[in-house]
């Protein structure tokens, strides 16, 4: 995740703005990434509506990716503010299976924000 300044102005990751995207790349996470690792295989899908949801510190988002849509293997995701470029919210590297064009795959997951 990429902090910014204090005061400075934040793309809300909100169902305008939210993304869920998923690339091939099976680069470890590191703190400093800012997008997929992936050179060519990666797509970026907005939220399906009334996503994302907020109840008490779960944050859940969800996006469906068509027959046409991202059809290679599933080796990262992540969450953003923008279609290109933004904000990356984090990072997952974690093999999800292939994805072919006879199969439509609905993404759902969910972030639990904690204070200590």
């Amino acid at each position: 995740m990429v902090q910014s300044g204090v005061g400075a102005a934040v793309t809300a990751f909100n169902n305008a703005n939210a993304h869920i995207g998923v690339g091939d790349s099976t680069t470890a996470f590191a703190a400093g990434q800012t997008d997929l690792v992936a050179a060519t295989n990666k797509l970026r899908k907005p939220m399906d509506a009334t996503y994302p949801q907020g109840a008490s510190n779960v944050l859940t988002f969800r996006s469906t990716f068509a027959t046409g849509d991202a059809n290679f293997a599933w080796q990262e995701w992540g969450i953003f503010n923008a279609s290109s470029a933004g904000t990356m919210l984090s990072r997952k590297v974690e093999s999800l299976g292939t994805k072919t064009s006879a199969q439509t795959w609905q993404f759902t997951t969910t972030l639990t924000v904690t204070t200590a």
